[in-house]
């Protein structure tokens, strides 16, 4: 979906193990090199193990297809939850041997698999095989896989053995009564995670190979990826995929820390509680300090005055000194300017979060549209009932300004958790929201750092219309559509104005309405293209976002 947006190739994050994604950190080199020893080696086993989503997989797949011998035949087991018959006949098949008449005789299968191995060797060919998600083995099986090790010649074993597995394979393995396998275990190494420099690496070198050109993470971004993942890349490869799209629906070249926070809650599923921004911890013990987030706490029922009282400057100073009190300004002189800090979006968030649920922000944007709200009724029940509906998109800036309406915006704060505000006017590089009712002003920037496309608005449907419009619909909704066209532009006018049947010609009239308009063009009437005909034909009938005032203020 987003590949195309970030000129790639293909997904760079992909969870399939793929060779050709090896990042080969030190850890990952170290291993392999254990790999490669096994099986160039006349030895027993070698044992990786590492914990889900390490890599394990991936290198094995490395070693198999770049790396072996070429003298080699392997046999991979992937699902070794079966029994000790199931097992040999298992590896008879992936060597292509002819299983037994007799296959439930392990004996039968055990000889039948000796000869080929003696065979291959005369023939001088090594017989490897690999046991995946070896931690899962029975010990009945396991010791199948001690015996294997006994099938040799004079100078060497016939069958080299990698296995791999979880960090229970290593207690697994560590049972008195396996220590006899324990002991033929030759090469140990256990894969950890990457650290942090290694997971900005890993990043790169995977969007490197998928074809980008850019840098496509910011260095927070990265941060933020080794931190919520510790460094398993796995985890590194869907929370970098989930941001990857959230970007893409926003249209952001680059993916930030915010982006990757939100990734993170959305494949967990948790929420992080918002907490109180750093800048007013030190305000706590600082004597004299002025903590106007105290209103916050003080009157949660009064909604406008919480607001009004976060989005006040925050001032942390050491006591004051007993210097007299600076002069203050005559009645009607205006006071001298000072540098006010700015308080962030994120700040306010956080402080107003009682106020920031979606039931909240519904109500406001129902006061914007003139909609009375009774207590206990859910926004969007009220809407309906007034004849609206709510509708749930997915979109950008400028989808938003094309719909040129309010709309509530989910954002997610600097701990992840997510807030309902109200979009109420778009001007340039500025953007007003409203918290609780209360309008704050912040740059485009600062708001897209924390909002990944998710909204919802309002909007009153033509009578009687279905969701869509298209070839086949029949009724008023198809003549309010005919007679709309035609009264926004005589280039949108088809023949029959009356006529409640949608035709070719006004499915073409549709598709020109949609080119000019810059919408999907369909030639469908459906929600988006409705609401741009309706905001056309009455423009002061609507709450609009594209108002001047934000530039000048």
């Amino acid at each position: 979906m987003y590949t195309s947006f970030f000129g790639l190739n293909e997904k760079p994050f992909s969870i399939t193990p793929d060779p050709r994604y090896l990042f080969m950190s030190e850890r990952h080199g170290e291993a392999l090199a254990h790999l490669v020893y096994g099986v160039t080696e006349s030895g027993g086993f070698v044992q990786l193990t590492g914990e889900v989503g390490t890599g394990k997989t991936t290198l094995v797949r490395s070693l198999l297809q770049s790396r072996m011998p070429a003298n080699a035949d392997v046999a991979v087991v992937l699902n070794p939850q079966i029994s000790a018959r199931e097992f040999l006949v298992t590896i008879c098949e992936e060597l292509g041997i002819g299983v037994p008449e007799d296959r439930n005789s392990i004996k039968a299968l055990i000889d039948k698999l000796n000869q080929h191995l003696l065979d291959a060797h005369a023939d001088g060919r090594r017989t490897i095989l690999v046991v995946d998600e070896a931690q899962n083995l029975q010990p009945d099986v396991l010791e199948e896989v001690r015996l294997l090790t006994n099938l040799e010649t004079a100078r060497q074993k016939l069958l080299q053995i990698i296995l791999i597995g979880q960090p229970e394979l290593r207690e697994l393995l560590a049972r008195n009564d396996l220590r006899q396998l324990a002991q033929r275990i030759t090469g140990r190494y256990h894969l950890e995670p990457l650290s942090r420099s290694e997971t900005a690496q890993y990043i790169e070198h995977r969007l490197k190979v998928a074809g980008a050109l850019g840098e496509v993470f910011d260095e927070g971004a990265k941060r933020e990826a080794f931190r919520l993942s510790q460094g398993v890349p796995r985890l590194i490869n869907v929370i970098c995929d989930r941001a990857m799209l959230g970007a893409y629906s926003i249209e952001l070249r680059r993916v930030n820390r915010r982006m990757v926070r939100r990734a993170a809650a959305e494949i967990t599923g948790e929420e992080q509680k918002a907490r109180w921004p750093r800048w007013v911890l030190p305000v706590a013990g600082a004597t004299g300090a002025i903590i106007v987030a105290t209103g916050f706490l003080a009157s949660l029922d009064d909604r406008r005055n919480v607001i009004e009282a976060s989005v006040e400057p925050v001032v942390a100073e050491a006591a004051p000194s007993p210097d007299p009190q600076p002069p203050q300004p005559e009645p009607g002189q205006a006071a001298p300017d000072e540098a006010e800090p700015e308080v962030s979006l994120d700040s306010q968030l956080q402080l107003a979060e009682e106020l920031t649920g979606s039931e909240s922000a519904v109500r406001v944007l129902l006061d914007l549209w003139g909609i009375e709200h009774e207590p206990g009724t859910r926004g969007c029940t009220l809407a309906a009932n007034a004849g609206y509906e709510c509708i749930f998109q997915r979109g950008s800036w400028s989808g938003l300004k094309q719909f040129d309406r309010p709309a509530i915006l989910t954002l997610v704060d600097g701990r992840g958790a997510a807030h309902s505000v109200v979009l109420t006017a778009i001007s340039g590089a500025m953007v007003e929201v409203s918290i609780g009712g209360v309008g704050v002003t912040h740059s485009i920037d600062e708001v897209t750092d924390m909002w990944f496309g998710d909204f919802m608005l309002l909007w009153r449907p033509p009578i009687a219309s279905p969701d869509a419009l298209g070839p086949g619909s029949v009724g008023p909704g198809v003549t309010w559509l005919r007679e709309s066209l035609a009264a926004i532009d005589d280039r949108y006018r088809t023949g029959e104005l009356t006529s409640a049947e949608f035709d070719a010609e006004l499915a073409d009239k549709v598709r020109a309405f949609q080119r000019d308009n810059r919408l999907d063009v369909d030639g469908l009437a459906g929600h988006q293209t409705q609401m741009i005909i309706n905001t056309l034909l009455e423009p002061d009938s609507v709450p609009r976002l594209t108002i001047p005032r934000l530039a000048q203020e």
